[in-house]
């Protein structure tokens, strides 16, 4: 089931976004994402936890894609397992697809000198390691994600090894402090244009930067309206 998240009334919408929830997240941990594309004239529809049943998820977005009542660009935005379900799908080729976003993109087995790279003993230490923004902090902490399910999870074996198979205009954004997903080790795995956020967190979309980050995504997207070679619309002078 899809939440959805829709224009003002009086505007024509600019095109569709299907949000893939990561690993144990449900749509309300996107509400806040949601409303803010939207308020743009982006329609928004959220899947919950992809991982949870990867043959509905697939059938649903796929359907989704050639819904004649959404209006294209359509562009699938994924987090965490959400970005490698977008990266698996996109693989695919499904007809309707113009581009992808991913954000947080997580690696099998996060580690450092010191051994694993993230030792999440509660679900405090989860929540910060998701995010710093003390809204969305109450909002995981409210139902909006399952605790413990963002390591104890298995990334599914069919979502991993598919980034060498994107042919569409990609956006990844990524945090540099994200201790889940250290940039280091996941920057290799992202196709396409790289946005690192400064002081970033895991759950990137929703983080005390999400400001900036929804900023990011709408002018990604009002470049795919004029084509899949993204012309530039703005430019720095010196």
């Amino acid at each position: 089931m899809t939440t959805a998240h829709d224009e003002p009334t009086g505007i024509a919408a600019r095109g569709t976004l299907l949000v893939a929830a990561g690993r144990g997240e449900t749509e309300a941990a996107y509400e806040r994402f949601g409303r803010r594309i939207a308020a743009d004239g982006y329609r928004v529809r959220v899947l919950p936890d992809v991982t949870a049943d990867l043959p509905a998820s697939f059938a649903e977005a796929e359907k989704l894609l050639v819904d004649d009542a959404l209006p294209g660009p359509k562009v699938l935005v994924g987090s965490d397992t959400g970005a490698l379900f977008a990266l698996a799908l996109a693989a695919r080729r499904p007809t309707g697809l113009d581009a992808l976003i991913l954000a947080g993109l997580p690696i099998a087995a996060p580690t450092s000198a010191d051994g694993p790279a993230v030792n999440l003993l509660g679900w405090e230490a989860e929540v910060d390691a998701r995010t710093a923004c003390p809204n969305h902090q109450r909002v995981l902490g409210g139902g909006a994600a399952t605790p413990g399910a963002l390591l104890s999870a298995q990334i599914p074996t069919a979502l991993i090894g598919h980034e060498g198979n994107v042919h569409v205009p990609s956006l990844g954004l990524h945090g540099d402090a994200d201790p889940i997903s250290p940039l280091a080790e996941a920057r290799p795995h992202y196709p396409g244009t790289l946005v690192t956020i400064a002081g970033g967190r895991h759950d990137i979309l929703n983080d005390v930067t999400h400001r900036t980050v929804a900023a990011t995504i709408v002018v990604f997207l009002e470049r795919l309206r004029l084509g899949a070679d993204l012309p530039v619309i703005a430019q720095v002078q010196p």
